[in-house]
């Protein structure tokens, strides 16, 4: 089959774009906004852009609570979805009015970062403390602008508990991270094989 985008006319009961673009890692970001109130929301649309320096994004459909604490305060956490927390992660996705504190409605501790301002999840397995770098609203080529808003920081400080490594790695079979693959459907990488670069002639 073939379609195009412009008309989305696939045929399908749900439309296939999210789950080709799968695995997606989850930012399960935490932020706090200028009154002191606490957030902690999932994102789907995440990803590491860059390693020197090490940079990560989230992107938001609208202007939702994150984006507004992260513009006023310019730091946010990441905090990594394992599966031991795939139902709570699931819970701090409800919506809720703005202040509402996520982290209280799952069952999850908030500690402060050691670098940023913002909340992380204690017992996550590993949190990235970041500080903004830009926000923006991506476009289309004709220059339409997209209806949702990317955040951009930078790594400042990273968070690890020491019993997922193994052999002086992180080890993503006790890590048991989650991944989102479109629809309503999730997946696990425990289930980690190791491929070595061939090296050429």
């Amino acid at each position: 089959m073939f379609y195009t985008t412009d008309t989305n006319q696939h045929g399908l009961a749900y439309d296939p774009f999210k789950a080709i673009v799968a695995p997606r890692p989850i930012g399960w970001i935490g932020s706090k906004g200028r009154d002191s109130s606490l957030n902690l929301s999932p994102y789907s649309f995440f990803n590491a852009v860059s390693d020197r320096p090490k940079l990560v994004m989230f992107s938001s459909m609208g202007r939702k609570d994150s984006v507004r604490n992260v513009e006023e305060t310019n730091v946010f956490t990441v905090n990594l979805v394992s599966r031991n927390l795939l139902e709570k992660m699931n819970h701090s996705s409800i919506a809720v009015p703005y202040g509402t504190d996520e982290f209280s409605l799952a069952g999850l501790t908030a500690k402060p970062g050691r670098l940023v301002d913002a909340p992380y999840v204690a017992e996550a397995f590993a949190v990235l403390e970041c500080r903004v770098t830009e926000v923006m609203r991506p476009k289309g080529p004709n220059g339409e602008p997209s209806e949702n808003i990317m955040v951009f920081g930078q790594v400042v400080g990273i968070h690890i508990d020491e019993t997922i490594i193994r052999n002086g790695r992180l080890d993503m079979a006790l890590a048991r991270p989650v991944a989102r693959m479109g629809y309503m459907d999730y997946s696990e990488g425990s289930d980690v094989f190791e491929l070595l670069r061939p090296i050429a002639p």
